[in-house]
């Protein structure tokens, strides 16, 4: 097949491991970042196979009617950024594998990370230290401080397995099955969403955004948490009310912030509020951009397409399309 993948930032697509499942095929990589319909439609003229790198594109109907020999979409995970009626409607088959066996460990990672980044103030003793002073400030421990999980999914419950190894005091919020999970994992649940942002020393968000996750955090939640508090997002910009940490930074509730996600991706404005502030640590959504979790990733999203090609298409979101399905 001829195969586009678009947004491999750094090349690395074709250095992989799994890279070898698509022997045989044409792979055109492409390496920077297009969202302009007419640019995507002439660079993607001919190919019969688009993989997407998560939600960095997004795939609407008038580029997909432009796309005649378009023919499968595959990825992994979640799919807000693509128009799958209009997949259904013009024969394309979306192919997106959604049930992870393991939770995205290098996730985890950078959000424990952050949270010692912006705890400790790292970026600013850097700075400071690059700047030819010496120590920038105080910062603070974790042990015997509370971690407040909000989403107690995979990966909510491995970084919530981290505060408890750095001694913290572990709280969760999350719909009521997931907190009955982390109960028998022995943790302790907050009696309600007021008292979870009142009590965290540090919150965490680990949910996946759809209509009833959007602005579930709100300027009154943020407006509960101590001045000395720290909030992370590595999940979903608008898991956030808009324009509401920015303000609650502004007034000091909570007292930091580390972020690795944005309503708008990539973020090329060096003067966004939260890149300008002293106590927000921010990274350019590096979750899942690991070695290790990109040959998980694409070795799955490169058999989708050998699958469909063997005519046993796996992990199809949009089974009404197999049956109008370009040939």
């Amino acid at each position: 097949m001829k195969i586009s993948i678009l947004d491999d930032y750094h090349d690395t697509i074709r250095t992989l491991k799994c890279f070898g499942k698509l022997a045989g095929h044409e792979v055109t990589i492409w390496n920077d970042h297009v969202q302009d319909v007419d640019a995507l439609a002439a660079r993607l003229k001919g190919a019969e196979a688009l993989v997407l790198i998560r939600e960095r594109t997004k795939i609407r109907a008038p580029l997909l009617e432009r796309l005649p020999g378009l023919k499968l979409i595959s990825q992994r995970s979640i799919f807000p950024h693509i128009d799958v009626d209009a997949c259904t409607r013009l024969g394309i088959v979306l192919s997106s594998n959604q049930h992870f066996g393991r939770p995205s460990y290098a996730t985890a990672e950078l959000t424990w990370g952050l949270i010692i980044a912006a705890m400790r103030e790292i970026p600013r003793q850097m700075a400071s230290l690059r700047a030819g002073k010496w120590q920038a400030g105080v910062g603070n421990t974790m042990r015997g401080k509370t971690l407040g999980i909000f989403g107690y999914g995979r990966i909510g419950a491995v970084v919530a397995g981290y505060g408890k190894a750095f001694g913290m005091d572990v709280l969760v919020w999350a719909r009521e099955a997931s907190r009955s999970r982390a109960r028998a994992d022995g943790y302790a649940v907050a009696a309600n969403k007021e008292a979870f942002f009142e009590e965290s020393d540090v919150i965490s968000l680990h949910m996946r955004l759809v209509d009833a996750t959007r602005g579930i955090v709100t300027a009154r939640d943020l407006a509960r948490m101590k001045p000395t508090a720290l909030i992370v997002n590595t999940s979903r910009a608008p898991l956030v009310e808009p324009g509401a940490l920015v303000a609650a930074l502004k007034v000091g509730r909570p007292g930091k912030a580390a972020v690795d996600v944005y309503e708008e991706e990539p973020l090329r404005d060096t003067g966004h509020p939260l890149l300008n502030m002293e106590n927000v640590v921010c990274t350019p959504h590096l979750g899942y951009v690991t070695r290790e979790d990109h040959e998980i990733a694409f070795a799955e999203i490169f058999d989708q397409i050998n699958a469909y090609l063997d005519g046993k298409p796996i992990n199809v979101v949009n089974a009404e399309a197999l049956a109008g399905a370009r040939k």
